[in-house]
C-alpha cells in the first residue's frame, strides 16, 4: 500500500503582538481543521478556539471540513473585538 501524496500548505494566525506563519506538508485529502491540528499552531497559540473562530483560505472564509489543496494558505481569524457600528468611519479622501 502506498502512502497518500503530500501537499504543501501554510497555516497563519496573527495577533497585535505576534504573527505565526507555518509551512507544512499534509497528506492529500486533509481538511482545513486537520491541517491546523497537524501544524502545531494550537499548542503555540492556545487562545485559538476552532469551534468559535472562523477560518479561511487566501482571505475567503471556508468551512473547517474543506479539503486543502497544494499552495493553500489557511488563515485563522480572530474574533471581532470592536462593535463596527460604534467605531468612527475613516474618511478615505483628503480634507
Amino acid at each position: 500500500m502506498t502512502a497518500a501524496p503530500l501537499v504543501r500548505i501554510e497555516v497563519v494566525y496573527a495577533t497585535p503582538a505576534r504573527q505565526v506563519w507555518l509551512d507544512l506538508d499534509v497528506p492529500a485529502g486533509t481538511t482545513v481543521r486537520r491541517a491546523i491540528e497537524l501544524s502545531g499552531i494550537l499548542m503555540q497559540c492556545p487562545e485559538i478556539d476552532l469551534d468559535t473562530q472562523k477560518v479561511g483560505i487566501h482571505a475567503s472564509i471556508v468551512k473547517p471540513d474543506k479539503v486543502v489543496e497544494a499552495g493553500n494558505r489557511i488563515e485563522i481569524y480572530r474574533p471581532i473585538t470592536a462593535d463596527p457600528k460604534k467605531v468612527p468611519r475613516r474618511s478615505g479622501g483628503s480634507a
